[in-house]
């Protein structure tokens, strides 16, 4: 027998561009996580302090003002927001994987990031993306090779992650399997809230979840956000308004390695968590097909050099 353990998304929206009040909702979706009994809990890409979804719909000449106070919002890896939030999954007995913009200590270069807390505190490492994609560059700096990687916890698996659009990424996503990940978290923004993606980016989403469950043999979650009225208030506010993002969007799931849903999807403006039971011994099944770390790797042919 596996172990099984009961994770989830966390299908919500952050209080927007404010990292006090975002981390007393992360604590507070912790405590319900345990009160659900979840063991492991994933939330969205940026979700401390929210996704800049202006970047995407106002030119870069537009946002100097906007990007200050986005980097105003965001928070380091050792700072106060995430030793609180640190203290409530030891408290509570509850893991997560968190996307927060990253302040480099000491400085303001930002990183689009993603850390691993295990259900003692401690902080298993923090993955800072690649490539941010189109407007993200205004943002945040290109992550580098050594924060991609996947981690082993005391819980008793391996959790690995991508943000967006590097779960495009076939050789990032290799990189996490040689590392041993049982566990994919596929962290993304509510795409389909901005309207020039509206018809594409949840198949996308999904094309990528299923591909990497399936050609991995992984249990793999997509969680999404969603825009609400203050993001959009926020925006409007600072920036003018534009028709280009409305307010809803996300796509969340938990997918099987064998490509069944889990959990979901979940769309919309609903918050929940999308919530299931894993068993791990599945893995070792769906490995008797592909194995894409043992008989189906073909390690003469084709390598990964980090």
């Amino acid at each position: 027998m596996g172990a099984k353990y009961q994770i989830a998304a966390v299908h919500a929206a952050p209080i927007y561009m404010d990292k006090e009040a975002t981390t007393e909702k992360i604590i507070y979706l912790i405590e319900k996580a345990a009160q659900d009994s979840i063991d492991f809990l994933a939330f969205s890409e940026a979700f401390l302090p929210g996704y800049p979804y202006f970047v995407h719909i106002f030119a870069p000449v537009q946002l100097f003002q906007a990007v200050a106070a986005y980097g105003n919002e965001s928070v380091t890896a050792d700072g106060p927001e995430i030793n609180r939030i640190r203290t409530a999954c030891e408290n509570h007995q509850v893991a997560i994987s968190l996307g927060f913009s990253e302040r480099i200590s000491g400085g303001t270069a930002l990183f689009n990031s993603q850390i691993f807390i295990d259900s003692r505190g401690s902080v298993l490492g923090v993955h800072r993306k690649l490539q941010p994609t189109l407007g993200e560059r205004i943002v945040w700096a290109q992550g580098g090779g050594k924060s991609l990687r996947a981690f082993s916890s005391s819980d008793g698996y391996v959790i690995g992650g991508l943000l967006c659009s590097e779960n495009s990424m076939n050789g990032a996503r290799q990189a996490l399997l040689e590392d041993g990940e049982q566990i994919h978290v596929g962290a993304w923004p509510a795409l389909s809230a901005i309207v020039a993606h509206a018809e594409t980016v949840d198949l996308q989403t999904e094309a990528l979840t299923k591909g990497h469950a399936v050609g991995g043999q992984v249990f793999t979650i997509a969680v999404s956000d969603f825009v609400d009225d203050r993001c959009l208030d926020w925006i409007t506010e600072n920036l003018g308004h534009s028709d280009q993002l409305i307010a809803g969007g996300g796509w969340s799931a938990i997918v099987h390695p064998n490509a069944t849903y889990l959990a979901g999807p979940h769309t919309g403006p609903t918050e929940t968590f999308v919530q299931c039971e894993i068993d791990l011994s599945h893995i070792s099944i769906c490995k008797v097909l592909t194995d894409a770390v043992g008989h189906y790797k073909r390690p003469e042919v084709l390598r990964i050099s980090r």
